[in-house]
């Protein structure tokens, strides 16, 4: 069970997610830190690596009364909230510390670590308050990276299982996201996905029944409600949809977050603190033939079309394009290609004019700024028959000016200007969804 930092960022929610994750034992409890306090120890690394200590000091002091006022709200026994105190005290001395020394990029993962460590103390300190057998594992014991920075999942799985084999029968394990050690053991973050990361990788670890990623959203929805009226969650995605949906412009969930659940084969239930009761978004590897999911859109794209008379026929021609992408490390979201020109879309311009003055050696380039690509997410295998004129059905009257299809089995995707996006998402919505 996975909890974000509004979930618990006051001392009534840290209430509400401790009656949740008491309501059968043995859950894995995944915390993150109280809202706005990584933002505010990435401000105190800031003012320390400026050497502005002052600063530092008091937006330390200020975070430091906020956690001693919820202590105050969320202990009941006095004993319990001196305790809290000590820790919360021990913390911003320890932070403080930092600053009196050399303060480098590793300090700075030091401090932010501070964050889930609070959170996850102070969870754990009231669950043990209200008679919980509630146990704290500390993530800087199991969770680490390998030598090329991603997971390292033999080391979860061996030393997680050692941690839960030190506490056995625990009603509850509460732990830390997003924070972990590198390769050579120094204090390091997941960065993509964060504590929802976290969860996945040590459900898939555990292979655990469920992994649930709590949120104040319910669920996944069938489109942006902020532009298209009477959206609802859908109740069911299959691990590539939900990929295709979190890349497109879904704000729940990272893409990198699924993988390790997928390759597990444990589900993923997506629930609402707001409305526990809810039955939320399930993804698990099951598909539903021939059903259409949801429309997602994600905004700020540029499209880049190279055209060349000397591409005809020519060998290594999108080799030389795509290693100019590479060069400059920019990622490409969608690819359309004919006998003399190739049509490509990013969002990362910021070596935009490096990228074209590069791609003029090989052909006249032309770039539209202000795009946005609309993806419609299902199950689109090719041998589903009629899906794709239901969707160019719904854009007939907005101007299009790329679609890509058949590069993965689960979405089509438009490309339209940003002024066509609220039509477009409602035009297919209208479509796609009237007869649910």
């Amino acid at each position: 069970m996975k909890f974000g930092g509004t979930s618990v960022g006051s001392a009534q929610r840290m209430k509400d997610v401790a009656g949740l994750i008491t309501r059968e034992k043995g859950n894995v409890v995944v915390l993150s830190a109280m809202s706005g306090t990584t933002n505010a120890l990435l401000e105190i690394a800031s003012y320390y690596k400026k050497g502005n200590r002052d600063s530092a000091v008091d937006t330390a002091s200020r975070l430091e009364q906020k956690y001693l006022g919820h202590i105050a709200e969320l202990y009941a026994s006095a004993e319990s909230a001196d305790a809290a105190r000590d820790y919360v005290r021990s913390v911003f001395s320890y932070i403080e510390a930092l600053g009196k020394e050399i303060f480098t990029d590793a300090s700075e993962k030091e401090l932010v670590a501070r964050g889930e460590m609070l959170s996850t103390w102070m969870v754990n300190a009231y669950l043990q308050e209200q008679g919980v057998n509630s146990v704290l594992l500390p993530a800087l014991d199991f969770m680490k990276k390998d030598e090329q920075g991603e997971p390292d999942s033999r080391y979860i799985k061996e030393h997680f299982a050692k941690a839960l084999a030190q506490h056995p029968g625990a009603d509850v394990y509460i732990t830390q996201g997003f924070i972990c050690r590198d390769a050579h053991g120094a204090v390091d973050n997941l960065k993509r996905g964060g504590s929802d990361y976290t969860a996945s990788l040590l459900g898939a670890a555990a292979l655990a029944e469920e992994i649930q990623i709590w949120t104040d959203i319910d669920g996944m929805h069938n489109n942006d409600p902020r532009v298209v009226p009477g959206t609802r969650p859908v109740r069911h995605l299959h691990f590539e949809e939900a990929a295709e949906l979190g890349y497109f412009g879904a704000k729940i969930l990272h893409p990198t977050c699924i993988q390790p659940a997928k390759f597990a084969g444990v589900p993923v239930r997506l629930l609402n603190t707001m409305d526990p009761s809810a039955p939320g978004t399930v993804i698990n590897n099951i598909p539903d033939p021939g059903s259409i999911k949801a429309v997602a859109a994600k905004d700020n794209i540029t499209a880049i079309k190279i055209k060349s008379s000397r591409m005809l026929l020519a060998h290594g021609f999108l080799r030389k394009v795509f290693e100019i992408f590479e060069s400059y490390r920019t990622s490409i979201d969608m690819i359309c290609t004919s006998e003399v020109g190739v049509s490509m879309t990013i969002d990362d311009t910021s070596n935009l004019s490096g990228i074209v003055a590069d791609l003029r050696r090989y052909g006249s380039v032309t770039v539209d700024t202000g795009m946005c690509i609309v993806c419609v997410v299902g199950d689109m295998d090719w041998e589903n028959v009629g899906f794709e004129a239901r969707a160019m059905d719904a854009m007939s009257n907005i101007p299009v000016r790329m679609v890509s299809y058949g590069g993965s089995n689960y979405n089509i995707s438009f490309l339209v200007r940003e002024e066509d996006k609220e039509k477009a998402l409602k035009a297919l919505s209208a479509k796609l969804f009237a007869d649910d």
